[in-house]
């Protein structure tokens, strides 16, 4: 439910200190998993392109995605695929025949662990070690990267956008026949049946394994969509944006639009002029990338109807540079989720409003504020982010311990960001709780100090982190991507924090350094320990 203003409505219980997204009762059956609403939904309009992909240069009607789909269900089912632990491990980027393999998984109730590509090998190999899927579909690029951890399981190898001599395809398996009879497979209370496993975003650690429900949470929040839109997402599926786009797709009945490329300014534009993108969601720093991008231009960006973005703060002025591309209010969105909850926890609809926020609470989600020592706090009261989505979790796979730690008895996710709600029930994300700084016995956010350097018109992107020093504690240090044609030395950076930061504990005393670009996860989000990893190599801190 939604107010006046197009902003979910959120309320607050003063007594037991916790702030509610609307109730809305879900409209499938809880017997339903989501493969067998997606199946139903793709019988419709047969005609009609249901994908586009960007870089294979391809189309596939809703009719040729069903039937892909359906045979790959039908070839798992008859391999013997029928518990929760038969798993298909896809570690594929976003090329034709990816989607077909994922709706598959679905059709058949078989829990599909994506893993990014990108990932290093020994990585790969711990995820998967895990969770022992039973076959791995790789790139043919990635096919030497994975053959051994295959052999290492007993696992069959498929490849997804190719052949090769000796290895089975994707492609071979659609030669198949489709029994005219196929439905896919049935369980009780389908919804709490495990759907996928995705990897946690890894920036503050070895990625874990994070199972996901068929909960109608994942999509129902995205009922706006409908057939005149065109989606799409550069994450891979590994990622919870990547998969919201592509069951949301199969919902509601929008194109979907893939590219097996990465994010990039001139390859996004280039696609939104061509293939008329109405909803796509990005990291916040993609939102960076493209807001201090030369090339930018309202026109090229005209399409857009809903970009939301993920993953972590942008900078005000950031946003307001974003905005002026772009035609109209309401359409710019701040999206706040958690892997671990399989759905977002807030959205803000109104970036010029409340730039700072991420927005109001979603349909039947649960929040409250824990300070340090365990008690509650009320508006304005700063502490950790607890969440509740009323929903069974496996939580992660083969980690007890790790799942304990996040989600505690009574159904509470221990989100690890530090925020606040405001007077007007919107949340506030002020940094990750193992973020939190401390010098000469003074705590600070690196996102206050970042706040500040972006208000440097030379600035495109900063990352802001400690270095530690035995005597002082965590000395503020700076990496920061310059606009084009900039001459700004790390100097001048260092004198700019100083004039316009009152408490001395926060300015730069680790340095400031001048980069090309800030280290990055897999799918766009800014990664502080590989920035500030990269800034230790290169510089000694005066």
């Amino acid at each position: 439910m939604l107010d006046l203003d197009g902003n979910p409505s959120t309320s607050y219980d003063p007594d037991q200190k916790v702030w509610s997204g609307s109730g809305q009762q879900s409209l499938y059956n809880d017997e339903l998993t989501v493969g067998q609403i997606i199946f139903r939904q793709l019988q419709r309009q047969p005609q009609r392109i249901f994908q586009i992909s960007h870089s294979d240069n391809t189309r596939l009607t809703r009719s040729q995605m069903l039937q892909n789909a359906a045979k790959v269900g039908c070839y798992l089912r008859d391999r013997g695929f029928k518990k929760e632990t038969d798993l298909v491990g896809l570690m594929a980027r976003n090329s034709t025949h990816v989607g077909a393999m994922a709706y598959g998984c679905l059709f058949n109730g078989t829990p599909f662990h994506a893993v990014n590509p990108n990932l290093e090998q020994k990585t790969i190999a711990s995820l998967y070690k895990i969770t022992k899927p039973r076959i791995l579909c790789c790139d043919v690029a990635d096919y030497e990267k994975i053959k051994d951890i295959g052999a290492s399981l007993g696992a069959l190898i498929l490849t997804v956008n190719g052949k090769m001599k000796d290895v089975m395809s994707v492609s071979d398996l659609l030669q198949n026949p489709l029994p005219e009879d196929y439905e896919p497979a049935q369980f009780q209370r389908g919804v709490d049946r495990n759907m996928a496993i995705l990897c946690s975003s890894g920036t503050t650690g070895t990625p874990k394994a994070v199972t996901l429900s068929n909960s109608r949470k994942l999509f129902e929040i995205h009922s706006y969509l409908g057939s005149d839109d065109v989606q799409y997402a550069p994450s891979t599926l590994d990622w919870l944006t990547g998969l919201i786009t592509l069951v949301t797709a199969g919902v509601f009945g929008t194109v979907r639009l893939i590219s097996s490329e990465m994010f990039s300014t001139a390859h996004f534009m280039d696609m939104c002029e061509q293939h008329e993108i109405s909803w796509t969601i990005m990291a916040n720093s993609h939102v960076a990338m493209l807001a201090n991008c030369p090339d930018a231009r309202a026109q090229k960006l005209r399409s857009l109807r809903h970009l939301l973005f993920a993953g972590g703060h942008c900078l005000v002025a950031t946003l307001k540079k974003m905005q002026s591309f772009l035609h109209g209010s309401g359409i710019l969105r701040n999206a706040y989720g958690l892997t671990e909850v399989g759905t977002l926890i807030s959205y803000n609809y109104d970036t010029q409003f409340k730039p700072t926020s991420v927005g109001r609470l979603v349909a039947n989600i649960r929040v409250k504020i824990v300070d340090s020592l365990g008690q509650l706090q009320g508006p304005k009261g700063l502490g950790e982010v607890l969440c509740h989505n009323g929903q069974p979790w496996s939580g992660y796979v083969g980690n007890p311990g790790a799942t304990a730690e996040m989600r505690d008895s009574a159904g509470w996710f221990h989100t690890g960001d530090v925020g606040y709600f405001d007077e007007d029930h919107y949340l506030h994300i002020v940094e990750r709780k193992k973020d939190m700084l401390k010098y000469l016995g003074m705590m600070y956010y690196p996102h206050e100090v970042e706040e500040v350097i972006a208000q440097m018109p030379d600035i495109a992107e900063v990352c802001v982190f400690g270095i530690w020093r035995e005597t002082e504690g965590d000395a503020a240090a700076a990496s920061v991507v310059l606009r084009s044609g900039s001459k700004l030395d790390a100097k001048q950076v260092e004198q700019f924090v100083r004039k316009n930061v009152s408490v001395q504990f926060k300015h730069l005393h680790g340095g400031a350094q001048i980069v090309p670009q800030l280290a990055k996860s897999a799918n766009g989000k800014v990664n502080r320990q590989a920035v500030k990893a990269a800034y230790l190599r290169d510089v000694t801190p005066s």
